[in-house]
């Protein structure tokens, strides 16, 4: 990897956050690197001002921070094709980050990154948008946005807790129409987020698939659905007269939900791309720590499990 264009991103509000990105960003200056910095939160997003400014192609994206920061990271780079380092940084449960240890030595970071000495992860994610007027010539009525852990439609109010109907079609069938508090549509990455929340299945993360998962439906026979990733998922509201009805994309409000509005979803045509560090990556060895499973009480020092006898 080349370092000639990078951005250094950190949890706003965090002073650990922001010492270690200072840190990244004068280290990084010394191996020529040009360097664009900023904090990422509720209400800050830097992202549109460094792809607007930056004079040449990013190279790399450090993002400092929790699983929250990383995804906003995630929905703004991936469709640029930056690569992302990300570290738990005064974040919390950092189920996307690679260990702070391995983070530490900065300086040998930029060296094993110069001299390729790093994995790189793709993760899938998913698209959606508003479209309105004729099923077969939709005109679109929104921009398309993107999104790591899932796209949520579900109503939203000041004053009150209200439900909805949502008729769901897939690839043109409809599948049935969910009463309850919304929909889950959910990547692998996300199935261990919301959808896990509210009890839909986990998926391997390097997979591709489309979990979809009705929240608290009114209904004991609704169940989740997994679906091929090339799935089309439409999720029309229904006498939503109030206009409560909204998109949601990992956890941030993208857009408000017209009548006779309805949400086309599907896997996007990006990837995001994580920078792996660590020597020994385990999906299920995530599971176990970030979830916090028993698992067995007797464990070899190799990560082995031998049996108690």
């Amino acid at each position: 990897m080349q370092l000639k264009q990078a951005i250094v991103v950190y949890k706003a509000g965090s002073s650990q956050s922001k010492t270690w990105a200072e840190k990244c960003a004068r280290e990084l200056e010394k191996l020529d690197c040009h360097v664009l910095m900023g904090p990422s939160g509720f209400k800050d997003n830097p992202y549109p001002v460094f792809l607007a400014s930056s004079p040449s192609k990013i190279d790399l994206a450090v993002v400092l921070g929790g699983d929250g920061t990383i995804l906003a990271a995630a929905r703004h780079l991936a469709p640029e094709g930056i690569p992302i380092l990300a570290v738990n940084v005064g974040g919390n449960l950092g189920f996307l980050t690679e260990p702070f240890e391995e983070f530490q030595d900065t300086e040998k970071v930029w060296e094993r990154l110069l001299r390729d000495r790093y994995a790189v992860q793709q993760r899938m994610m998913l698209q959606a948008g508003l479209f309105e007027g004729d099923r077969l010539e939709p005109e679109p009525a929104s921009d398309r946005v993107f999104c790591l852990n899932e796209m949520c439609v579900k109503p939203a109010s000041i004053d009150r807790m209200p439900t909805s109907i949502l008729e769901m079609e897939v690839d043109g069938d409809v599948v049935d129409q969910y009463h309850g508090d919304g929909l889950i549509v959910a990547t692998p990455t996300g199935s261990t987020c919301y959808n896990a929340s509210a009890n839909g299945p986990i998926l391997h993360a390097g997979m591709e698939a489309i979990v979809v998962t009705p929240i608290c439906p009114l209904s004991l026979s609704t169940r989740s659905i997994i679906l091929p990733p090339g799935s089309v998922v439409n999720i029309l509201p229904l006498g939503d007269r109030e206009l409560y009805t909204k998109l949601w994309t990992d956890g941030v409000l993208a857009t408000a939900i017209w009548p006779q509005q309805r949400v086309t979803i599907r896997m996007a045509d990006c990837q995001a791309k994580f920078i792996v560090l660590r020597e020994s990556y385990s999906f299920y060895q995530i599971l176990r720590d970030k979830l916090q499973w028993a698992g067995t009480r007797i464990h070899y020092g190799n990560g082995r499990v031998r049996k108690p006898e």
